[in-house]
């Protein structure tokens, strides 16, 4: 008599192994990326449950959220028991974890350092294959009052309009501009442009009492102030 395959379904496991349990009655705090990603998922494959399937995919990405949300749909469709529909809802759920982030940074509303220009930034361009260029625009107690996308370019370079920042800034009554851009190749040295488009904006910028009190280089993982190194 042929045996039946083993189900690795989650509901089919001890209760000392079932993620979804663990986090009803211990709390998320106690599960690991893997047991997470498992509820997720719900199931694995033949050979092995959601939580091993899930943890040779963080072996993959090196154990790093940040990777794996890099991965494509199709990517994530090579891994076996990870079909269409599991790897859209592994791929909403990480968007939906870097949106959260974003949304956090910006009711600190109050910007207070460099870092938290970056903490409010890079979920937004740090990870980005192109260029793009930002503005935040900021009241008197250096407030959030609105940060916004002035041009998005290749990966060599963006084009920034001074008049439109100019133009933008008085809409929105800001009296502080804090200036944003990422490098793709990860890089953190400004280059000539950064310096003279920086320079021309706080030029322009001071003759309408706005000031420009910082501009940041942001990358995945680290950034470059021009307020923090002196060269604003």
């Amino acid at each position: 008599m042929q045996e039946r395959p083993t189900s690795f379904s989650i509901k089919n496991w001890s209760q000392d192994d079932q993620p979804r349990e663990k986090l009803l009655y211990k709390g998320k705090a106690t599960l690991s990326d893997a047991e997470l990603l498992a509820i997720l998922i719900g199931s694995g494959n033949r050979e092995e449950s959601a939580v091993a399937l899930c943890k040779r995919i963080f072996a993959s990405v090196d154990n790093n959220l940040s990777e794996l949300g890099k991965l494509s749909i199709s990517q994530l469709m090579e891994y076996k028991g990870i079909g269409e529909a599991k790897a859209i809802t592994i791929a909403a759920a990480l968007e939906l974890g870097r949106r959260r982030r974003g949304e956090e940074a910006l009711e600190k509303k109050k910007i207070s350092s460099s870092n938290s220009v970056f903490e409010l930034m890079q979920p937004i361009i740090g990870e980005l294959e192109h260029e793009e260029f930002w503005i935040i625009f900021l009241n008197n107690s250096n407030k959030v009052i609105q940060k916004k996308q002035l041009s998005k370019g290749g990966i060599t370079g963006t084009l920034v309009d001074v008049r439109l920042v100019l133009k933008s800034a008085l809409e929105v009554g800001a009296t502080g501009l804090i200036l944003a851009h990422n490098h793709p190749s990860g890089t953190l040295k400004p280059s000539e442009a950064d310096k003279q488009l920086t320079n021309k904006l706080k030029t322009a910028s001071e003759s309408l009492d706005i000031k420009v009190l910082d501009h940041l280089i942001v990358t995945e993982k680290a950034y470059f102030s021009f307020a923090d190194e002196n060269v604003l």
